[in-house]
């Protein structure tokens, strides 16, 4: 797929990961469209041709009205966090919290449920997850249980959604500002995880977002999982 002249629409595409896919659409020619709950934070650090749109992929009259505003859309990115994000003990944790986490599932659920009657034939669809999907370290149940659930979401209906694609990107532990808004401090927090792994070092959004281009571009890929991980999977 050639982005040029194609409809994106990036949910999460203001922050993180979303912010670096919006960017590298944007300059790939595509006509991207940022979308979170708070948009406006992203206006000076996109080019201005992105346009930005409000809303939550919890609510899915407003996923549909999306959808059906920027018609036919070529493009579909979700990278949102969608609710809450606990971590720690299992037998200790909240279940409410526990319960909330799934509200990513729920956001991306939404929006290729009340996204496909609006992509095009071609459309590629691409999903974020994260290695604890596969490998959870201590205290990561809540995330690891639903990037898990995702990434069996993605295997379960790439057949019903052909020839549309439909692939997930598994990053490891990314520098965004998830971890806090200062970097010195989010690698300081950070540094004892990341001796663990191959890499030693955190990602960068930029780097998963190169991930999910290919991703995109290539026509012979769906149904699978990318990892961009550091080594995580082999620590």
């Amino acid at each position: 797929m050639n982005p040029s002249n194609r409809t994106a629409l990036v949910f999460g595409g203001t922050s993180g990961i979303g912010l670096s896919v919006s960017a590298r659409l944007a300059a790939l020619g595509a006509h991207v469209v940022a979308i979170s709950r708070n948009p406006e934070r992203a206006r000076d650090q996109l080019p201005s041709e992105v346009g930005l749109k409000a809303c939550d992929t919890r609510n899915a009259e407003d996923v549909e009205a999306v959808f059906k505003a920027h018609a036919p859309v070529d493009i579909l990115v979700n990278t949102a966090t969608g609710g809450e994000r606990p971590f720690g003990p299992f037998a200790e944790m909240d279940m409410d919290a526990f319960k909330g986490s799934f509200d990513k599932l729920w956001g991306y659920a939404n929006t290729v449920r009340f996204g496909l009657p609006h992509l095009s034939e071609a459309a590629s669809i691409v999903l974020a997850t994260g290695a604890p999907a596969e490998r959870s370290l201590t205290g990561q149940a809540a995330f690891g249980s639903v990037g898990a659930a995702i990434q069996a979401f993605v295997l379960r209906i790439a057949r019903e959604v052909a020839p549309k694609r439909i692939n997930v990107v598994s990053p490891g532990l990314i520098d965004t500002p998830m971890f806090g808004p200062d970097p010195a401090l989010r690698k300081q927090a950070t540094q004892p995880v990341v001796d663990r792994f191959l890499i030693k070092r955190m990602g960068t959004s930029d780097e998963v977002a190169q991930a999910i281009e290919f991703l995109i571009l290539n026509e012979y890929v769906t149904g699978t999982t990318i990892n961009v991980d550091g080594g995580w999977l082999l620590s």
